[in-house]
């Protein structure tokens, strides 16, 4: 700490260098932050034991569907309650920049599987006894100005319908959650959707189980896949969690993704960090030169030199990795990407970051300050006399 005053004199020596690196190593770790809890989202290990829901999806792509004859096979196994299922609509509300996703579902299991979504009894019973009905979030229904009564027209893409026209729901209900990020959603009627679709009829996308005996729900995710192994439409059993990091690794391979971007980045923040140091240690040749003069040792100089590049890593580090947490948990990620809903940063991340901020300057200042230390008093002094 002794050290500390002439550290920070000479980290503002140039304030508009040290600015720039500051902006250049905040937006790395800010990416960083984000982009590592999104992996961390994705890729975290699912534990079966204890949960009361369970997806089963088609095991091998999430394009493919299951039939919907599977339902009361599976609704016999012990510890299966409720059961509700649901399709991927897609489709497109007004123009294509309107995206939120949209599902039909049968309604009243699905509002007591997903008991959590909150909406008025009334509105539940017009969702169930409604053919054309539809619900959606409050966050759907405030951002497009949608209100109960209201037709909401959908222009298909996947799902044509039997007249190669555009689909029309009523707007039965909207629901509440406490979760922001699952209030941007549309569900509408299964059967409705299921008789005036132009192909695929009896399928549906995944089922949804709400189980009675949470303490077997590892027995029954087993029980479930063994039942349709080998059969055309294999099934694969798992937390919603689990389905999600499915769901988001059949669109590429998060990891890699993750890795390629981080590497590149880090790489050139080090190239411009340790070329800073470099030409700052350049400039600065005669000042070190002075604090040998003065007393300091060859081991202090190089503390200095490594501290000052340590220290500017991580003022601009540790601020952009709390930002991160406050974006990878805003509403609007969970509202354009439900399946990064969870997504949160970790103490794990944090430590990461911190770590990699240390090792960023021991890396970009350690050449600079060996130079420092190998210095020369007379040599330092004829050079810029």
């Amino acid at each position: 700490m002794k050290y500390f005053g002439l550290i920070w004199t000479s980290l503002f020596r140039k304030p508009v260098r040290s600015a720039l690196t500051f902006g250049s190593i905040f937006i790395a770790f800010l990416l960083f932050g984000v982009l590592q809890s999104v992996s961390v989202a994705l890729t975290e290990g699912p534990d079966l034991a204890g949960v009361d829901r369970l997806v089963v999806a088609p095991k091998y792509s999430i394009i493919d569907d299951i039939p919907l004859a599977y339902q009361e096979r599976i609704r016999a196994i012990q510890g299966v309650g409720t059961i509700a299922h649901q399709s991927w609509f897609g489709g497109t509300y007004k123009d294509s920049t309107n995206f939120f996703p949209r599902w039909p579902v049968p309604p009243r299991e699905f509002m007591q599987v997903y008991s959590e979504y909150a909406m008025p009894e009334e509105q539940k019973r017009a969702f169930a006894n409604t053919r054309t009905g539809a619900i959606v979030g409050k966050t759907i229904a405030e951002k497009y100005d949608m209100n109960l009564g209201d037709k909401i027209v959908l222009i298909p893409d996947i799902w044509q319908n039997k007249d190669n026209g555009p689909w029309e729901f009523d707007l039965v209900g909207i629901y509440d959650s406490e979760d922001e990020a699952f209030q941007n959603q549309m569900f509408m009627n299964y059967e409705y959707f299921d008789e005036y679709r132009s192909f695929g009829s009896g399928g549906v996308g995944t089922f949804v189980l709400k189980l009675t005996e949470p303490a077997r729900s590892a027995e029954i995710a087993v029980e479930i896949d063994a039942m349709f192994a080998n059969s055309n439409d294999e099934t694969k059993t798992s937390t919603e969690k689990a389905y999600n990091q499915m769901f988001a690794k059949q669109m590429g391979d998060i990891g890699f993704i993750m890795t390629s971007i981080l590497s590149a980045v880090f790489f050139t923040i080090l190239l411009l960090t340790g070329n800073t140091m470099s030409q700052a240690i350049r400039e600065r040749i005669p000042e070190l030169a002075i604090l040998k003069t003065l007393g300091f040792t060859n081991v202090g100089v190089l503390i200095i030199v490594l501290t000052e590049a340590i220290f500017i890593a991580l003022i601009a580090a540790i601020p952009a990795i709390a930002l991160a947490g406050i974006v990878v948990q805003a509403p609007a990620i969970g509202s354009a990407m439900p399946f990064l809903a969870d997504s949160e940063l970790t103490n794990t991340v944090i430590m990461q970051g911190i770590g990699l901020a240390v090792l960023l300057g021991l890396v970009a200042g350690g050449p600079p300050a060996i130079r420092a230390m190998r210095l020369g008093i007379t040599d330092a002094l004829g050079e810029h006399a």
